[in-house]
């Protein structure tokens, strides 16, 4: 634990890092910052938070930069602030100004991802809640002719998806009528994962009818194309902005990571189930892939239960973390209520 001081210098110099990307010395701070001591016992502190891990010197001739061990302690700081009536206030109004502004969901989330850009000049991300976690309020079935149907399933955060289906032979209307009344039975208030995880009252009688099977496999393969494009994110010219990236070689590995949906989603959905309330900040080497030991990853999730989604922003590990804490606090204020 660092004494007020320390945490006031490391915070200066971390600052100063931020703002101009170079190495800090002593004298830098003593004229920049108002620390309230001398020159001699900045220095001190300096040399005390380097044998402590906080902060190192590239070169011998060179000052300090923080450490991933700094910034973690700086963070911790700013977290534990997190929460003061004021800040709440503003984080709250900011969230409504950005809902007033969009028509529908799918806009809001674009209108999201693009203020988190602006707002931080890093790489911003919105994870969409999985639609197989969402739960079903409406399965609707379309005769279109005899042998092709319309399935239309619409959840209960008013987001519709639609599949056609074709039949070997004839279905009339009134037996598609049928099925979609035994569906309604079994996928009311239920998420698909729930469905096939075998919950649902009357499941097992209405799956013993191999329309309703089959139907059913059309609706799942019609939410799971839907679950394929749930990442929004821009900002990668932002980080090819950044000192730390302004050669695009050193950006290459945190890009393939990214455009691997696989790990994507695994680095994300991780980050909703571990951060609660606060945003979850992982710096450098805290992040469990490898190629992204060079950035720092601020996540919040919104929404409720199984159901919630995570909007996440991704820059180097000298980002302001305060004025992106803020503007994630803020994005997931603005979606967790649609």
């Amino acid at each position: 634990m660092l004494s007020d001081r320390r945490q006031k210098v490391l915070a200066a110099l971390i600052e100063e890092y931020v703002a101009r990307a170079l190495p800090v010395g002593s004298r830098t701070l003593t004229e920049r910052y108002q620390l309230g001591v001398s020159a001699a016992t900045v220095r001190n502190e300096l040399s005390v938070l380097e044998d402590g891990g906080y902060i190192a010197q590239p070169h011998t001739s060179a000052g300090r930069i923080p450490t991933d061990q700094g910034y973690r302690a700086f963070v911790d700081n700013l977290l534990a602030q997190e929460g003061r009536e004021e800040e709440d206030e503003r984080c709250r109004k900011a969230a409504d100004k950005l809902r007033e502004s969009a028509s529908e969901l799918d806009d809001l989330v674009e209108q999201t991802s693009s203020a988190l850009t602006q707002l931080t000049d890093c790489l911003s991300i919105v994870l969409a809640p999985s639609v197989l976690d969402l739960h079903i309020k409406q399965v609707s079935l379309i005769s279109l002719t005899p042998y092709r149907a319309l399935v239309v399933v619409v959840t209960e955060d008013g987001q519709v998806f639609n599949r056609q289906m074709e039949f070997a032979e004839e279905v009339p209307s009134d037996e598609l009528a049928r099925v979609q009344h035994l569906l309604g039975d079994v996928f009311s208030g239920n998420s698909l994962h729930e469905i096939e995880n075998g919950l649902g009252q009357g499941m097992a009688e209405a799956f013993r009818d191999p329309l309703v099977r089959m139907t059913l496999d059309e609706v799942l393969s019609c939410m799971r194309e839907g679950d394929t494009s749930r990442a929004h994110s821009l900002g990668v010219t932002s980080l090819l902005a950044q000192p730390e990236f302004s050669q695009s070689q050193a950006l290459l590995p945190v890009m393939q990571v990214l455009e691997d949906d696989t790990v994507l989603l695994h680095i994300l959905d991780n980050a909703a189930q571990t951060c609660t309330g606060a945003p979850s900040v992982r710096i450098g080497s805290e992040n469990d892939a490898e190629a992204l030991s060079g950035v720092s990853v601020v996540a919040s999730r919104y929404g409720r239960g199984d159901a919630a989604g995570v909007v996440a922003v991704i820059g180097p590990t000298r980002m302001d973390y305060s004025k992106v804490i803020r503007a994630v606090r803020i994005a997931g204020a603005a979606l967790g209520d649609n």
